[in-house]
């Protein structure tokens, strides 16, 4: 199951070899050979989380947070076909209607879709109107938009990134890899 969710998302997303790295924890579906095979045909680098660490996907955390601590979140789900059906719609909105931090109040289907830089521009001209009717309520002077990350990464590397003159520039990150799976 995990070897052909992978495959066709790959393909359904244009994700070229070199292109994703997908971290996962140490569960047989990751682990096993046929997914580490596929993997290594698709070019893409396989990371594990290191064994008795429950927070070193920081993303994963926020995201399994921001779950459990919406009002909608039951006390406990009845069954499986009950978490099921809260995850169906929980992950489209936190993909598309939920406004992340780390992302500069930008939704991770906003990245990923590369429209982030005109969100942003699209909000700053807003706020440059707001300010020129009302500077009054702006005493801090012309407000502006959280800036759009141009990386984010779950363990930044250790060593200082080429420059893009120097070499291929670095392919955009997607936030919706891990989710994609409960849309």
């Amino acid at each position: 199951m995990a070897e052909q969710f992978i495959h066709e998302t790959c393909a359904r997303q244009g994700i070229e070899r070199g292109q994703l790295t997908i971290h996962a924890d140490r569960g047989s579906a990751m682990t096993s050979t046929p997914v580490a095979f596929l993997l290594a045909d698709l070019g893409v680098t396989k990371t594990h989380s290191r064994p008795h660490i429950s927070n070193d996907n920081p993303l994963s955390e926020a995201q399994f947070k921001t779950l459990k601590y919406r009002p909608a979140f039951p006390a406990r789900f009845g069954s499986i076909q009950d978490a099921r059906a809260h995850c169906h719609a929980f992950f489209p909105w936190y993909n598309t209607e939920h406004h992340h931090s780390g992302f500069g109040l930008l939704t991770p289907a906003d990245v990923h879709h590369g429209v982030a830089e005109e969100r942003v521009a699209a909000r700053a001209t807003v706020l440059a109107a707001a300010h020129a009717a009302h500077p009054e309520r702006f005493p801090a002077g012309r407000p502006h938009p959280p800036a759009h990350p141009g990386e984010v990464w779950i363990n930044p590397p250790k060593r200082p990134l080429p420059s893009p003159a120097s070499s291929a520039p670095l392919p955009p990150s997607s936030p919706l890899a891990h989710a994609a799976a409960f849309a």
